[in-house]
């Protein structure tokens, strides 16, 4: 009888779940894309290998949307999503801070002017060689979620402000994050008494939620746990005064997402439990880019093996494309009419790994030459190319 019960609790909690989402959650703002025919006008200009074209306004308008969504929280841009110089000039622009995860980052911001003091560096794990050039150059803020990073930093730059990365639930995320990074309950208590003890500055919380999240209550929950140890901090005697929501903003593929303006209710109202003095900042990285590009690649050539046609393009995993091996999906274009059958979709290298899709469905009529192209890519994909083989790096052009 009480399993009976349990289980129609379960349905009940499932049907509301699948209502909200319905009539609420999924899709519920129009969200931008690069104008297909500014990329068809890219590749009349000339092509001579892959290209990444990125349009400056949407990154412009992502970032006011972000700002406007949740106001309180000041975004980081993060670095690794797409570096590109120009991409870091139009942060700048709009007054966003930034996050990194290595030095090489932190020189290129360093080079266009960028404060050091509004770089944060969050990567949990640092080589002593690498803080000592981040606190050469002024780097004030650092991660950690473990007891041996706090003591490292610690003995290198005695004055530097931490923050605590805190596991936090990815549920709904397409990559889940946790269980690399992250620290756990009595690894935080460990953390928060050996900081007091040796009055080091644990001045804020950290936590991501998972890349291309899209349940918002993991925000909430983060908040919500993130507010737990400000106050474990707090009785410790120290002085909390960040809180870092990390990234996993998602966008939009082939999946429904929901939209910033709904992840932003949920959490402006869970900030509600942090005093205004308490700084909160983001590191929004795919959100403010992903949208802006489109990756356009040619099909070298195609072939039929054990009744499977094949297509292989002069860019694969190695050149651009490998977050398909992680099961995202790109909304893809071409310029042909017939009717989809199943294709499998191969990059240009001699690696047998090196097959961005299987079974996808494109036109019959796809042939030698054809151009392909990949919406909403303006993340993680000239960021992840190398020169594997000796293909060339994806070419990056910015309108």
């Amino acid at each position: 009888m009480q399993m009976r019960a349990g289980v129609a609790k379960k349905t009940i909690r499932s049907i509301r779940q699948q209502a909200f989402e319905a009539t609420h959650l999924f899709d519920s703002h129009p969200e931008s894309s690069l104008d297909f025919e500014k990329v068809r006008a890219a590749v009349k200009d000339g092509y001579d290998r892959p290209f990444l074209l990125i349009d400056s306004t949407i990154v412009r308008e992502k970032t006011r949307r972000f700002t406007a969504a949740m106001p309180r929280v000041l975004p980081h841009y993060a670095v690794k999503a797409n570096p590109d110089p120009r991409i870091l000039k139009l942060m700048l622009e709009q007054g966003a801070g930034f996050e990194i995860a290595s030095i090489a980052e932190l020189d290129l911001l360093l080079a266009l002017g960028v404060p050091a003091a509004d770089v944060f560096y969050s990567n949990p794990v640092k080589s002593r060689d690498q803080i000592a050039h981040a606190s050469s150059r002024g780097v004030l803020w650092y991660v950690i979620d473990s007891v041996e990073e706090l003591k490292k930093i610690q003995s290198i730059k005695a004055d530097a402000r931490l923050y605590l990365r805190i596991d936090t639930p990815n549920i709904g995320s397409d990559w889940p994050l946790a269980g690399k990074f992250g620290a756990h309950p009595s690894e935080m208590r460990d953390i928060v008494v050996t900081a007091a003890r040796l009055k080091v500055d644990l001045a804020g919380v950290a936590f991501h939620v998972g890349s291309q999240c899209r349940n918002p209550e993991n925000w909430r929950v983060g908040i919500e746990k993130s507010r737990g140890v400000f106050d474990q901090m707090q009785k410790a005697g120290l002085n909390p005064r960040l809180l870092n929501i990390g990234g996993g903003f998602p966008v939009r593929h082939v999946k429904p997402i929901p939209a910033i303006e709904v992840i932003g209710e949920v959490v402006n109202r869970a900030l509600e439990g942090f005093p205004a003095a308490v700084r909160v900042i983001a590191e929004p990285g795919r959100f403010l880019v992903s949208d802006a590009g489109y990756f356009v690649c040619r099909i070298m050539g195609t072939a039929t093996r054990a009744n499977k046609r094949w297509m292989h393009l002069d860019a694969g995993l190695f050149g651009g494309i490998i977050e398909t091996a992680e099961g995202l999906k790109y909304k893809i274009r071409t310029d042909r009419s017939g009717p989809d059958i199943p294709w499998n979709v191969a990059g240009p290298t001699c690696d047998s790994i090196d097959v961005v899709m299987r079974d996808e469905p494109l036109p019959s009529d796809l042939q030698e030459g054809d151009y392909i192209y990949l919406r909403n890519a303006g993340a993680y994909t000239t960021a992840y190319a190398s020169g594997f083989n000796g293909f060339p790096l994806p070419e990056i052009r910015v309108i």
